[in-house]
């Protein structure tokens, strides 16, 4: 008979955990990383004892539902997919910087006034009109580069957060390696330290591309930047991330670990994405200044073969300053050089040789051609974003087909365990009727 009341108990306190777990699963449906857990039961005298059979059940552990090839497709796809998503910030970025000084209008309206100039190049309306052209497209070749230094100082600061973020999640991952290794297995405390893990090694797969490798405690050794990469986490350890940029625009992230120093180059995640973008800011404001050097050395070299309306040598319209921006250096519209050297102040051979010039040299194609080549670049990465965000929505559904919680299936088993419980109190029940009953015979 007290047999019949330990077959009860066990039932109850094994029924009672898997109620436990099946309610977990329900109240964390929603919950983000959340991978469903089962209830393992055993029956004592099973292989887990070594008690012959039929003497109750035992819960033999608590088992994760995971799919760890299908959860490295979702942080590769994840991985690939930010990359593009941060090389698209950047790019818009520089299509804003390109566009939002109307550039190309303004060098047109330049040479537009000189072709009215040329109308009559004695009258004095016509040349003001000039050099306040002159002064627009000095203003819209300065903004525009002014627009591109404030994209790449906004990218450092992104870039500095994302190092701090890709360091903070290489010391949490190496807290829960320590917590791991001091788990019991089976546990739900493990089942939420693998779920802690696996969101953050999602996390850091966003930043940059981690090659994970997993010990039989489930503890984990993550490389950025793919295998080759610097080691960011091993066992307790973690490095430091830092970020910095070269001269040439380009961005570097130093992993240090040990004291010892490396070099982390990404090929995917949001880091990737971010060198990418630097080094496309930093293509774009070099040619952005090489092209206002070129505009203005084209224009000064072109008015001081001339001559001004009264009659002495033509002067240099823009000066260049170290950073690449332009100013006015002419501040009197009478000394533009509207006349070929030795003619009277009505001619206009000079306007003729500017317009020579614009055709040959052909700024205003070239600025469009800037803006035409990265609006082609942010159009094409949109696309391949597109496909990319498709792919990773497939890989999640994958995994969570796999490791997600079904509230269908758990109000079954949520069903079937409380029958099973109550039939164990019923037992139980039964066992202290049947005594009660012996014990009032005697």
């Amino acid at each position: 008979m007290s047999d019949l009341l330990s077959i009860g108990a066990s039932g109850v306190r094994a029924y009672q955990s898997a109620l436990t777990t099946t309610s977990d699963n329900i109240a964390n449906a929603a919950t983000p990383g959340y991978v469903r857990r089962t209830t393992s039961l055993a029956e004592v005298g099973g292989a887990t004892t070594s008690r012959a059979g039929g003497q109750g059940v035992v819960v033999d552990g608590v088992t994760r539902s995971a799919d760890a090839f299908r959860s490295a497709q979702v942080r590769q796809s994840g991985a690939d997919l930010a990359r593009s998503d941060a090389g698209i910030v950047w790019l818009d970025r520089i299509e804003t910087s390109l566009n939002g000084q109307l550039l190309d209008e303004r060098i047109t309206a330049f040479f537009n006034s000189a072709t009215a100039l040329s109308a009559d190049p004695s009258a004095a309306v016509p040349r003001a009109a000039m050099l306040e052209a002159a002064g627009s497209v000095a203003q819209a070749f300065n903004g525009t580069l002014r627009a591109l230094d404030a994209a790449a100082a906004d990218l450092d600061t992104t870039a500095r957060d994302a190092a701090a973020k890709l360091d903070n999640v290489a010391g949490g991952l190496a807290k829960i390696n320590d917590a791991l290794g001091r788990a019991t297995p089976g546990t739900t405390g493990q089942a939420q330290l693998f779920d802690q893990r696996d969101r953050l090694l999602e996390e850091m797969s966003a930043l940059t591309d981690a090659d994970v490798a997993f010990d039989p405690a489930g503890r984990v050794s993550v490389r950025g930047g793919g295998p080759s990469g610097p080691l960011l986490v091993h066992a307790g350890q973690a490095a430091s991330v830092s970020y910095s940029r070269n001269e040439e625009g380009e961005t570097i992230f130093a992993v240090r670990r040990a004291g010892v120093d490396s070099v982390l180059k990404s090929t995917a995640g949001a880091m990737a994405g971010m060198a990418d973008g630097a080094t496309r800011i930093a293509d774009m404001r070099a040619a952005t200044g090489t092209l206002a050097a070129n505009f203005a050395g084209d224009v000064n070299a072109v008015l001081t073969n001339g001559q001004d309306l009264a009659g002495d040598p033509g002067t240099e319209m823009f000066a260049v300053a170290d950073d690449g921006t332009l100013s006015v250096a002419l501040d009197d519209s009478a000394k533009i050089a509207a006349a070929t050297t030795g003619t009277g102040p009505r001619d206009n051979g000079n306007l003729g040789a500017l317009a020579k010039m614009r055709t040959t040299a052909r700024f205003e194609a070239q600025t469009i051609a800037l803006q035409a080549g990265n609006g082609t670049a942010l159009s094409a990465r949109k696309t391949i974003a597109e496909a990319q965000g498709a792919i990773r929505n497939s890989a999640l559904a994958a995994r969570d087909a796999a490791s997600g919680v079904n509230l269908d299936e758990e109000a079954i088993d949520l069903m079937r365990f409380q029958q099973a419980y109550q039939a164990s109190s019923r037992v139980i029940q039964i066992a202290r009727e049947t005594i009660d009953t012996l014990i009032a015979i005697r």
